[in-house]
């Protein structure tokens, strides 16, 4: 019986072994993914950008105005900003925001999520 219990367990420590590995890469971030923003606001009012994969306040920002590679433009302060969660983001928009219709974009760990357009009005 003895023999037995180390057998099995000799075999079952042999499968272990075998099986493939499940390790997270250090580093290895996802772009994120604007997928709706909402209506043109003006200065003072509130945007609200909605998506998957947008981080954090603190390892995230805003920026508006950039080209559509997402080079350039605005980037909202960190005081813009009223909720932040991995899919949604709603920020005020400050008095010095760039008036007008341009691209937003969301940066998260140097990643540019994909952009769309928004007007400040």
């Amino acid at each position: 019986m003895v023999r037995f219990f180390f057998a099995s367990l000799l075999f079952m420590g042999a499968l272990a072994s075998c099986a493939p590995r499940q390790q997270a890469a250090p580093g290895v971030t996802v772009t994120p993914l604007l997928v709706k923003v909402s209506e043109p606001a003006a200065r003072g009012g509130t945007l609200t950008i909605q998506g998957r994969y947008l981080g954090g306040p603190a390892t995230g920002r805003v920026r508006l105005g950039a080209d559509m590679s997402g080079a350039g433009g605005y980037v909202f302060p960190a005081s813009a900003v009223r909720s932040w969660t991995d899919s949604e983001i709603v920020l005020a928009i400050p008095d010095n925001a760039p008036v007008g219709g341009s691209w937003l974009f969301v940066e998260v760990g140097g990643m540019t999520s994909t952009g769309l357009p928004y007007s400040v009005r």
